[in-house]
């Protein structure tokens, strides 16, 4: 079975989606852990009801919150280590040891509107500002350079002439919750397929 960690900080509607898509059929892998930056995660809650293991390695806990992770998945014999709305930066032994399995969803067409400082509604703010017509959000790989790894998925929406931050969130959220579990069911594939042959 392709195991998964996914890594948040908030609400955690991305992993509702994986979750979901999971129970529906059209993901073959299991939700080994989730990992929140903070105890307040309500992510944390939805992972409880469904009985995934939860984590909390907070910066206030630990000077270098990815060794914990590291070890934690490594530990779990994790495949794959989601990004849905984690708003910590892995570095160090993480990003080596799962080079290319790591990956984030972003609410913005990389290469525009990432990069530190980037995240939330200052993404959004920045696309209406720039006057842009469209935008949308994109799954990557986690690489050393923040919303830099090569993007495995990207999907676009319309910005609207009356569009605030909050509408336009509101839509890419949508697709979001679609574009995290396909990029997953991709990979989950590509990995199963290469232990068979």
């Amino acid at each position: 079975m392709f195991k998964i960690a996914v890594l948040v900080s908030g609400g955690g509607t991305n992993l509702q989606s994986i979750i979901d898509a999971i129970e529906q059929k059209q993901l073959n892998a299991q939700i080994a852990l989730v990992i929140s930056s903070n105890h307040h995660a309500y992510a944390l809650e939805r992972a409880k009801k469904y009985n995934i293991e939860t984590l909390v390695v907070s910066k206030k806990q630990y000077e270098n919150p990815s060794n914990q992770i590291l070890n934690a998945t490594v530990n779990r014999h994790i495949d794959l280590i989601v990004l849905a709305g984690y708003l910590g930066i892995l570095k160090g032994d993480l990003l080596k040891t799962y080079k290319n399995k790591i990956i984030n969803i972003h609410p913005a067409l990389l290469p525009k509107f990432g990069g530190p400082g980037m995240y939330g509604h200052y993404i959004h703010e920045a696309v209406i500002s720039a006057k842009e017509t469209e935008s949308g959000c994109t799954v990557h790989f986690v690489n050393e350079a923040v919303d830099e790894g090569k993007i495995i998925l990207q999907e676009k929406v319309k910005v609207l002439s009356n569009d605030t931050p909050k509408t336009l969130a509101a839509r890419i959220l949508l697709i979001e919750h679609k574009l995290l579990p396909k990029a997953i069911a991709l990979l989950a594939n590509k990995t199963n397929n290469s232990i068979q042959n």
